[in-house]
């Protein structure tokens, strides 16, 4: 049962998570394709890298740790092997900020939306 992971784009064809890709470093992006590799390849992801945020509508956090900097891309599911990316950040605090949670759950709404008509 391999996932697949894709990138949510908006409706004028934006991709967050690529232009937050393309401002890593050739290291960081390294480890960020890294660890999305496991969550496509792996049954059961270890939760230091993948894991559901709780009192969410289903939504996932990628963590990716690389040198002294901590990377998130919150994501959720479209049937049970796509995993739609809907934007990554630097993480600075200990809790994901509210407003990247809440424009995940608005993306997610969009995609669902969209991919019906």
């Amino acid at each position: 049962m391999a996932r697949e992971i894709v990138f949510y784009r908006t409706a004028a064809g934006r991709c967050q998570v690529e232009e937050f890709l393309d401002s890593l470093s050739g290291k960081q992006a390294q480890k960020v394709a890294w660890v999305l590799s496991l969550i496509e390849d792996l049954k059961i992801v270890p939760t230091r890298y993948f894991k559901k945020l709780v009192n969410t509508n289903d939504l996932w956090e990628v963590r990716v740790d690389s040198g002294n900097n901590t990377f998130r891309l919150l994501a959720f599911f479209d049937q049970k092997t796509i995993v739609v990316l809907a934007h990554g950040f630097q993480k600075k605090s200990q809790k994901t900020p509210k407003k990247l949670i809440e424009l995940a759950a608005e993306r997610k709404a969009d995609y669902f939306l969209r991919s019906q008509s």
